[in-house]
């Protein structure tokens, strides 16, 4: 069994920060990072966009070049997965009987993808947009496919049917809700993407259920919705959301539900255990104190210093205001705050010039911005959120005046 004094479960973008946080603080004791994939550690926002385009290069999305692990001492163990914690022996079991020791634990594992629970929903063809591994077999496959069938209209789902039509595929995008981004934006949002959308060529299909797979000699052919109307296609991806990868921990005792709680600086109910990332419940100011799940990068980021500054002895408590983006055409997304329980909004700007802001509001109070091909509100909007400003929406409205002059 090798022992290391801080060990890192999770190799993304939360796992990785924790461990070059931990150098940059200057904490001097061992570290491992351990990932399940065979890549050193990556960014995944580029796989749904530039790197399934072919536009962006494996090397260009690595967190840090190679060298950079060795040189700073982090071990890097990776196509390796965790399956069982044991708190009191302070040890780890890998899938493949290795064992590890830590002395401090932090378990970035973020979440692993929703599948598809019905018929054929294993079928060659079917395919996720989580890990490299999965956009690389997208792509090998895409030049004998024609049409393709997206199921999910959330953020992932809507970037690859807009790389697709880039690639010159017919896209039909089949979300099961009444709307596209249902469970992150206010309807106007989801209005115009479903439009752009529908003049980029793509068949956006609302309230469209997925009964089963069709198949054909073992491979994708089409998909049956529960309404009786078949849909051809020769490829179908899947962006339906992703669960916190957190089984071993709760296994092991650890408080959670949907995801592991974790306290102000991460913290988990587990003696030197840490969760951060996607798979860390904490209770966020900006979500008016509720204990949430955010899947962003920013979140990944700012959580890794919060553990590695407890860790260090210096620790800071998390409350840092959420940030968002999603590329999609031309059009650039960017969400500051979160708008969840608004109860009212205001349309900044013209959706037919697309470039304009919806804020979202709680009791008059300012408390979320999406900013579309509109990044000075997205800057200046940050400020009124922080400050759960309250302003007339006539003035948040009238373009002639600039958000920071609010």
């Amino acid at each position: 069994m090798t022992h290391h004094d801080v060990v890192i479960v999770g190799a993304g973008h939360a796992g990785a920060q924790a461990a070059i946080q931990l150098r940059q603080l200057g904490f001097e004791g061992s570290i491992a990072l351990i990932g399940a994939e065979p890549e050193p550690p990556y960014e995944r926002p580029p796989l749904s966009k530039e790197y399934l385009a072919g536009e962006k290069e494996f090397e260009r999305m690595l967190a840090r070049p190679e060298a950079f692990w060795t040189e700073r001492g982090i071990a890097l163990v990776l196509d390796t997965r965790i399956v069982a914690v044991d708190p009191e022996a302070k040890s780890l079991s890998a899938q493949s009987g290795e064992r590890f020791g830590y002395g401090t634990l932090i378990w970035a594992t973020g979440g692993e993808p929703r599948r598809l629970g019905c018929e054929g929903g294993d079928l060659a063809g079917v395919h996720l947009v989580r890990r490299k591994a999965h956009v690389d077999s997208i792509r090998a496959e895409l030049g004998a496919v024609r049409r393709v069938a997206v199921i999910g209209g959330g953020y992932i789902g809507l970037e690859t049917a807009a790389v697709l039509r880039k690639l010159g595929k017919e896209v039909v995008l089949l979300e099961a809700l009444d709307r596209v981004l249902a469970r992150v934006a206010g309807p106007e949002i989801s209005d115009f993407y479903a439009a752009e959308h529908r003049a980029q060529g793509v068949d956006v299909r609302l309230g469209a259920a997925v009964a089963s797979i069709l198949g054909r000699d073992g491979r994708v052919a089409g998909v049956l919705l529960q309404d009786g109307s078949e849909i051809e296609a020769e490829m179908a991806i899947v962006g339906i959301g992703v669960d916190a990868a957190v089984a071993p921990l709760l296994a092991a005792g650890a408080a959670g539900a949907n995801g592991v709680e974790v306290d102000s600086a991460c913290r988990t109910s587990l003696p030197d255990v840490y969760a951060i990332g996607d798979c860390a419940a904490h209770e966020n100011s900006f979500a008016g104190g509720l204990r949430i799940r955010l899947e962003s990068v920013q979140n990944a980021h700012d959580q890794a210093a919060a553990a590695a500054k407890a860790i260090t002895g210096a620790p800071q408590p998390y409350d840092s205001i959420p940030w968002f983006w999603s590329n999609q055409y031309d059009l650039r997304l960017q969400t500051v705050g979160l708008s969840v329980g608004y109860d009212s909004t205001v349309v900044r700007g013209r959706p037919e010039e697309r470039s304009f802001s919806v804020i979202y509001l709680l009791q008059g109070r300012v408390i979320a911005l999406d900013c579309v091909n509109s990044t000075r509100d997205y800057v200046q909007g940050r400020k009124l959120v922080l400050e759960r400003r309250v302003i007339e929406p006539e003035r948040l409205a009238d373009t002639g005046v600039m958000l920071k002059a609010l």
